[in-house]
């Protein structure tokens, strides 16, 4: 007969840890914040650990310190609780420190705590994963460890392609995430598109190629084919059209085998006549039709008609799309009177969305004002202006305001400015340092009325003639290309 008591071991060691008279390792955190340990136990319990308090020479005292400013005080209180009780309490954890604490969990080799936190993110907390979708996919393909959010990122974006491949930062993404697409058979790109897309990628991976293609060099070739070579054997070349390898393969023969190339021009010509290369299987190609509308009015603000406009200035068109069919869903992230007016509540929940649209009603008048961010929203700097070609500030059409004005930005790199954490509780978005922005002293977006748009010479024109206002009600909303 064998007699566990592991509950009452856990209280035990759970007391040990909160022991400040025996313990002979400091880990220091961000804001230097201090948590004292074990170093026995966190050999026992950590490979990393192991490794890391190995390579440490103690002080004086026989006291060694880890430094780990990457990781937060909450986080590592919680990991720390792990590896001394064996126990993680997530009540009351809002889901992104549940994310950030599988990130850690990952480094620090704690592998139990690791995968127990990715499988409670895909089961419970999908909704979370979707909407955060630009900051998951970037994260996981970093590591080599998170093969269920792998695949379950990936069986999103086969469905919803330009989530990645017509993201402004397509071209930093990760080779191991590229290669994970190339391998679907149900991505839903046509073949000749998925090519253009990872030649473009190549070349972005080699700025000093020539701009110019025809002032390539054998080895400015090779030096793509190089940078290709995990991504070029799964790309369908027969289930490319004839005239498409002519116009958009051709050009760029001299990366591929020359028996591949070879026994592509006979297939077009001779399909019949079997082939040295291995012809893949096309991909499958669904035809899927606009989702049904929703009867609740997506905003509470904006109406079709205005998200048909903003649509077609995502797009650059020189039309409005018709308010029965424009090619974005406007998926609402943030709405104050629902969410609160707090500027923390913006960075809390729009942090890790890319592709947003900022949209703010104005106490006293008919005004909507708004701005588009094509980047990733991020609470975690130390005061930054973020650089894009793609953003717009706009004053649309609504009761007694008859004209809209768009104002695209004029100053590329100072086209956003993300406020230090620290200032994350009095500012919220800020377009162009000034154009547009939200800030409250009082915490509160409803009760002073220090927003603003003014003009700094960043953006093509103020949106409006006095600068500061107050508001009723805002919304973010994330713009994803329907399919």
């Amino acid at each position: 007969m064998e007699l566990k008591f592991f509950d009452k071991l856990s209280q035990n060691f759970t007391k040990l840890l909160n022991d400040k008279d025996d313990y002979n390792v400091i880990i220091e955190v961000e804001d230097k914040k201090q948590f004292t340990a074990h170093s026995n136990i966190l050999k026992c319990r950590s490979p990393y650990f192991c490794k890391e308090l190995d390579t440490i020479n103690p002080n004086e005292n026989n006291i060694k310190t880890i430094i780990k400013p990457e990781i937060s005080a909450q986080i590592l209180d919680i990991i720390l609780k792990y590896i001394y009780g064996g126990i993680v309490n997530l009540e009351n954890i809002e889901t992104g420190i549940i994310f950030d604490l599988m990130l850690a969990a990952n480094k620090l080799e704690l592998e139990e705590l690791s995968k127990s936190l990715e499988k409670i993110l895909i089961k419970d907390k999908a909704s979370w994963l979707k909407t955060h979708f630009s900051l998951l996919y970037r994260t996981i393909f970093i590591y080599n460890n998170f093969k269920d959010l792998e695949n379950f990122c990936n069986d999103i974006v086969v469905k919803y392609p330009s989530l990645i491949f017509d993201a402004e930062d397509f071209t930093s993404l990760q080779e191991s995430a590229l290669v994970s697409l190339l391998k679907r058979d149900d991505l839903q790109v046509k073949e000749v598109k998925i090519w253009e897309y990872i030649i473009k990628w190549g070349i972005a991976q080699n700025p000093t190629l020539p701009s110019n293609l025809d002032k390539w060099s054998k080895d400015n070739f090779l030096t793509l084919k190089t940078t290709l070579q995990h991504c070029l054997p799964y790309i369908r070349y027969f289930h490319i059209p004839g005239n498409d390898i002519l116009d958009k393969v051709e050009p760029y023969k001299k990366i591929l085998d020359k028996q591949l190339w070879k026994d592509l021009k006979q297939y077009f010509i001779s399909p019949d006549r079997p082939t040295k290369s291995v012809i893949l299987p096309p991909r499958s190609i669904q035809v899927s039709e606009l989702p049904a509308r929703s009867e609740e009015p997506f905003s509470t603000i904006i109406s079709d008609e205005h998200a048909a406009e903003i649509s077609s200035w995502i797009d650059r068109k020189n039309t409005t799309y018709p308010s029965t069919n424009y090619p974005y869903e406007f998926q609402l992230i943030l709405r104050g009177s629902k969410d609160g007016f707090a500027p923390r509540a913006f960075w809390n929940m729009c942090h890790g969305h890319a592709g947003t649209v900022v949209i703010i009603k104005v106490k006293g008048t008919d005004e909507i004002l708004g701005g588009y961010n094509p980047l990733m929203w991020d609470n975690n700097t130390f005061g930054v202006c973020r650089e894009t070609k793609d953003s717009f500030i706009f004053s649309l059409k609504n009761g007694n305001i008859q004209n809209l004005i768009i104002s695209r930005v004029k100053e590329p790199k100072k086209a956003l400015w993300y406020n230090n954490s620290v200032y994350q509780n009095s500012y919220g978005p800020n377009f162009g340092g000034g154009h547009l922005y939200m800030c409250s002293n009082q915490s509160n977006f409803t009760i002073d009325n220090r927003f603003g748009s003014y003009d700094y010479n960043r953006y093509e024109k103020p949106i409006r003639t006095n600068g500061e206002f107050s508001i009723i009600d805002y919304e973010v909303f994330k713009v994803n290309k329907r399919t």
